[in-house]
C-alpha cells in the first residue's frame, strides 16, 4: 500500500472532471433505468408501504455510497475496486474484482440498451422488428462519446443528468396535486415481508456507485471532488426516488402494480396528452446516460488490468489519467456483442443475463467493503462505516442464492489464471 499508492497520488491533479460532472456521471450511473420500472414493481410486492422501502434502502445505501467515495478520493486510479483489493488482499483477489466488473457487470449494457429500445419501441408505435436497431443505436452512440475521452463524455452526461433531473421533477410535479391519501391505506397489507422484498428490488436503484472509482483520477483534486459531488448526487438520487415512488402509490393507488409500465401509466393519469413524449424522452436518457458512465468505467478498468496483467499488456494504454482507453473500450465492445448476441437469440428475455449483472455487483461491494476494512485504520470512522457496509454487502450476496454461479466461475478462472502466472514465471526464472 505504499509505493503503488505514493505512485497513484502524483498524478491526482491532472484529471479534468469538476463537481458538476461527477455529480452527473454518479446520477446517472444509479438513479438509472429503474425509474422505468421499480416504482411499478415495488407496489407490487409492498403496496404503500413501498414508500418506507425505498427509505429505508436509502439510509442503508449511505455506508456503501461513502465507503467507495472515501476509497476513490484518498487512492485515485483507473484499477477502482480491483486496485483496492489487489493492494489490500493480493492479485488473485484483485483479477477476480476486476473481471467481475469487466465481463459481469458488463453484461448488463445491453439489458440497459434493449430496456430503453423496448419502451422507446412501444410509445413510439414502431414494428418490434425494430428492437434490435433502437438498442444498437443507444448503446453505439455513448461508445463513440467514450472513443473521444472522460471529458467529452463528462459534459454530455452533465447535459444528460440535467435532462432526467427536469424531466423526473416534472413527472413528480404534475403528479403531486392529484396525490390521494386514501391510497396509502392500508399502509401495509403485505406487511414486513412485503418491506423486504420492495428492499431488495432497490438494490438495483441504488447501484452504481463503484463507477466513480475507476475514474477516479480524471477528477480534479479527488480529495474535495469526489465526496461532494458523491453527496449531491445521494441526496438527489434519493429524493428522486422516493417522491416518485409516494406519487406513484398516491396517485394510481393499487393499480401502481399493474403493467409493465408503470411510469408510463402514471403520467398518462396527469399530463396525458404529454405521456408518450415524456416517457419515451426518459428511457432513451437514461439508457444513454447509464451506458456512458458504465463505459467510461469499463474502458479504465480494461487498461488497468492489460497494466496489472491480468488481460494481455496491449490493453494497458489508457490507465493513466487523460489518456483514452480506445483498445480496452473496443475490447468492451465485442463483449457487448456478444452478450447482445445472447438477448438476440432468446427474442430479447433480459432475465438471462440479469442475474449475472446483479450478481456480479454484489460480489464486487463484497470485495471492495472487505479491502475498505483492511485499508481504512481500524477503528476509525472510515473504518467502521465500511464494515457497516461490508456487513450489508454479505447479506446481500446470500440473498442472491443460485445467482451467485457466475461470480464462483470468475474465482475458478482466476485461480487458474494465477496458477498458469506461477508457472510461466517459474519457467522463465528457470530457463534465466
Amino acid at each position: 500500500m505504499n509505493q503503488f499508492w505514493q505512485t497513484v497520488q502524483v498524478s491526482e491533479h491532472k484529471g479534468t472532471l469538476g463537481i458538476a460532472q461527477g455529480t452527473a456521471l454518479y446520477i446517472a450511473s444509479v438513479l438509472g433505468t429503474g425509474i422505468l420500472v421499480l416504482p411499478g414493481l415495488a407496489a407490487q410486492v409492498a403496496g404503500p408501504a413501498s414508500v418506507l422501502s425505498v427509505a429505508i434502502i436509502f439510509v442503508l445505501s449511505i455506508p456503501l455510497a461513502g465507503t467507495f467515495a472515501a476509497l476513490a478520493a484518498r487512492y485515485p486510479d483507473s484499477g477502482g475496486v480491483a486496485s483496492y483489493v489487489r493492494t489490500s488482499m493480493g492479485n488473485t483477489w484483485a483479477r477476480v474484482a476486476g473481471y467481475l466488473f469487466y465481463f459481469g457487470v458488463a453484461a448488463g449494457e445491453p439489458v440497459v440498451a434493449v430496456m430503453g429500445a423496448e419502451y422507446v419501441v412501444a410509445i413510439t408505435g414502431a414494428d418490434r422488428s425494430l428492437l434490435p436497431y433502437v438498442a444498437a443505436t443507444l448503446f453505439i452512440i455513448p461508445f463513440t462519446l467514450n472513443l473521444f475521452g472522460v471529458k467529452v463524455a463528462g459534459w454530455v452526461q452533465l447535459g444528460l443528468s440535467a435532462l432526467l433531473v427536469v424531466v423526473v421533477v416534472g413527472v413528480i410535479s404534475y403528479g403531486a396535486p392529484a396525490v390521494q391519501t386514501v391510497h396509502f391505506t392500508p399502509f401495509m397489507p403485505h406487511g414486513w415481508v412485503g418491506i423486504g422484498m420492495a428492499i431488495s428490488l432497490f438494490v438495483w436503484a441504488f447501484a452504481g456507485w463503484e463507477v466513480g472509482t475507476h475514474i477516479a483520477a480524471e477528477f480534479k483534486n479527488p480529495r474535495r471532488t469526489i465526496p461532494i459531488a458523491t453527496g449531491i448526487a445521494l441526496v438527489i438520487v434519493g429524493l428522486a426516488y422516493l417522491a416518485l415512488q409516494w406519487v406513484t402509490i398516491g396517485v394510481l393507488g393499487e393499480s401502481a402494480g399493474e403493467g409493465s409500465v408503470p411510469l408510463l401509466t402514471l403520467v398518462n393519469e396527469t399530463a396525458p396528452r404529454a405521456g408518450a413524449i415524456v416517457i419515451a424522452s426518459i428511457a432513451a436518457i437514461v439508457s444513454l446516460g447509464v451506458l456512458n458512465a458504465y463505459l467510461a468505467a469499463i474502458g479504465k478498468l480494461g487498461a488497468s488490468l492489460g497494466r496489472d496483467g491480468d488481460l494481455p499488456r496491449y490493453f494497458a494504454k489508457g490507465a493513466e489519467p487523460d489518456v483514452i482507453p480506445r483498445r480496452s473500450l473496443l475490447l468492451s465492445l465485442v463483449i457487448s456483442i456478444v452478450f447482445f448476441g445472447i438477448l438476440f437469440a432468446q427474442d430479447f428475455q433480459l432475465l438471462s443475463l440479469i442475474p449475472i449483472h446483479l450478481s456480479s455487483m454484489v460480489a464486487i461491494y463484497v470485495l471492495g467493503m472487505a479491502a475498505a476494512v483492511l485499508i481504512f485504520p481500524r477503528w476509525s470512522f472510515d473504518w467502521w462505516i465500511a464494515v457497516v457496509a461490508l456487513a450489508m454487502t454479505i447479506l446481500l450476496l446470500v440473498l442472491n442464492g443460485p445467482n451467485v454461479l457466475f461470480p464462483v466461475t470468475v474465482v475458478v478462472v482466476s485461480l487458474l489464471v494465477t496458477v498458469v502466472k506461477r508457472r510461466l514465471a517459474t519457467k522463465k526464472a528457470r530457463e534465466s
